[in-house]
């Protein structure tokens, strides 16, 4: 688990084409000193699993599906990537659950100055859309954001100056794609809403804000 509190911006040092996937190497200023094999590094807001690592950069071997899922397929060496490392029970909670498991790709269509903070808006798959909500947590590109308005599938960010010094925000232009992480407890709520439909092998989510409101769940 992590919190979406960036720690460090790391840089794309290698991609290496193995077996039809990939292996990349992360350089980063992160204490590495505590980092151990099979350790979750979060990527861009990517779970990766350590399999070497040295005082400034990491390995991780990636799978077809987050190559496919992911914005990772689009990297390039000397790409800028937010670093987080895994939350231990002691760590100061700043941000909120964040899994590392991409749940699909945004785009910026907006971007603008807002006094001294960035104005973003970002244009999420419509099937997001229902995990979403005003004043909410959503994680992009692996940091920790609350959801100012929302639009159908089109939500508004404000960031400010300490996020935009410490993450890789200051690359994201209109046409960017972004890693999308909806909050883990809406995926779960609408998973035990479906009773026992949620066996079934085609299980289909009809839930809407109708049904929610009729339901008692919104107010």
């Amino acid at each position: 688990m992590f919190t979406g509190i960036i720690e460090s911006l790391g840089k794309v040092e290698s991609l290496q084409s193995v077996g039809g996937d990939v292996r990349l190497r992360i350089q980063t200023d992160l204490d590495m000193s505590d980092v151990h094999l099979g350790d979750s590094i979060a990527t861009n807001g990517i779970c990766l699993t350590v399999i070497e690592w040295g005082d400034n950069w990491y390995a991780a071997d990636v799978s077809r599906e987050s190559l496919n899922r992911t914005t990772l397929g689009q990297w390039k060496v000397g790409q800028a990537v937010n670093v987080e490392k895994a939350m231990l029970p002691t760590t100061r909670f700043g941000g909120h659950i964040v899994s590392g498991h991409v749940d699909g790709l945004g785009e910026i269509t907006l971007v603008r100055e807002d006094a001294r903070s960035l104005y973003f808006e970002v244009t999420a798959p419509v099937e997001l859309a229902k995990y979403l909500a005003e004043k909410g947590s959503v994680t992009v590109d692996g940091i920790s954001l609350t959801i100012n308005h929302l639009r159908g599938n089109i939500l508004s960010l404000n960031l400010i100056p300490h996020t935009a010094e410490r993450t890789n925000i200051g690359t994201w232009q209109v046409g960017t794609k972004v890693n999308l992480e909806v909050d883990v407890l809406a995926r779960y709520i609408e998973r035990l809403l479906l009773g026992d439909k949620a066996a079934e092998q085609k299980a289909e989510s009809n839930i809407s804000m109708a049904f929610l409101a009729e339901n008692g769940f919104l107010k």
